[in-house]
């Protein structure tokens, strides 16, 4: 079975940032970012939006564990 994680808590973390921030970044509506963050809900622009935001690839965003 494979698990997915959102490691969005702990990106921001690394970069001093808060969803607010990130959502003024992107144009993702911050309840939308604390959405992901609780592994709720995933729109496919919101993550592309939040990994092109953080320099990173949307694989980078999540945590998967086999």
């Amino acid at each position: 079975m494979v698990t997915i994680k959102p490691r969005l808590r702990e990106l921001l973390k690394e970069r001093g940032l808060t969803q607010g921030q990130l959502a003024e970044m992107t144009g993702v509506p911050q309840s939308s970012i604390s959405r992901f963050d609780k592994n709720e809900q995933h729109l496919d622009w919101h993550l592309f939006s939040i990994a092109k935001a953080l320099e990173i690839s949307v694989e980078d965003l999540f945590e998967i564990e086999e």
